[in-house]
């Protein structure tokens, strides 16, 4: 009887258990997680080696490297994964999104006709790749420094965290400026240039769409990379502003590959912020420059 007692307690406990046990697995992964974001952001590694002697030692010995290759591998696949969860709810909305990007051109997406059979499918899936890449973009650039900052201080570390909602704000600022600004100029002239009708295609019309807003988004990341860079020494704000003549003939060649015209006006449109966004780098990279040198003082102060 007594057993038979025990067992009943235990059927009827069974729930209260379950939910009990859950709650510890929780509680612990919680304070699990807790500690490992908190050594993240207070512990660093202590290689004092540079990077000339970091490559040095690789090259001696490749086998060093296949760590770093292995935990790359899961940060990109983890990347991937994501992008194509994304890129598949993309394909739930692709019509409204091909309708949106259409609006640039009078007459919008009906004006597009298509003349091969599977063209239509491809655009498709160009427009949803591209939405699907910007969508998980910012979590692309958290992996990116995911994998990086376990090679940085603590300062650097929280620097980078911060740089991401940066990196973002650039990325989908260039590719506005490239939709509202730059197409709705650039594709009046391309449509009416001598005079002569054209009938867009959609594939023609999305590719040349998507790759003019991609790189516009790529461009408009500079100023970041050039603070990251003169943070590391790599590069020097007195380099650069001594180098503008040469940096505006560069941002010209390169305004020339972006640019879909060969007008100096959408040519000018393109130039005209890559040479502000220089001149910005230039600041950021004399504050980073200035923030280096200060913080390489005091530690050099904190050694006597």
């Amino acid at each position: 009887m007594r057993n038979f007692l025990r067992k009943v307690w235990r059927v009827i406990t069974a729930p209260v258990r379950f939910i009990g046990r859950m709650i510890n697995r929780f509680f612990s992964y919680f304070e699990h997680a807790t500690h490992n974001v908190s050594a993240f952001f207070t512990e660093e590694e202590q290689d004092e080696s540079s990077i000339g002697d970091s490559l040095a030692a690789t090259i001696e010995n490749p086998r060093a490297l296949l760590p770093h290759l292995l935990a790359l591998r899961k940060h990109l696949v983890r990347a991937v994964l994501v992008v194509v969860v994304l890129t598949a709810l993309s394909f739930l909305f692709v019509q409204q999104i091909m309708g949106y990007l259409a609006m640039p051109m009078e007459g919008g997406i009906n004006e597009l006709v298509a003349i091969d059979p599977t063209e239509n499918i491809g655009t498709v899936m160009r427009v949803t790749l591209l939405a699907g890449f910007t969508l998980g973009f910012p979590y692309i650039i958290f992996e990116i420094w995911l994998f990086i900052a376990p090679a940085l201080s603590v300062n650097s570390r929280v620097k980078g965290l911060f740089a991401i909602p940066v990196a973002i704000i650039l990325f989908v600022g260039g590719m506005a400026f490239a939709f509202y600004v730059m197409l709705p100029t650039a594709l009046p002239f391309l449509f009416n240039f001598m005079g002569l009708t054209t009938q867009p295609r959609p594939s023609s019309y999305f590719n040349f769409v998507t790759l003019i807003m991609f790189w516009i988004g790529v461009t408009f990341e500079f100023p970041l990379v050039i603070y990251l860079l003169a943070s590391l020494g790599f590069v020097k704000a007195k380099t650069l502003s001594s180098q503008w003549r040469l940096a505006i003939v560069i941002i010209g060649v390169m305004a020339a590959g972006i640019t879909p015209t060969v007008d100096p006006i959408n040519m000018g449109l393109v130039m005209a912020p890559m040479i502000v966004l220089y001149f910005i780098s230039i600041g950021l990279a004399y504050l980073a420059e200035r923030g280096r040198l200060n913080k390489q003082q005091e530690e050099a102060l904190k050694d006597i």
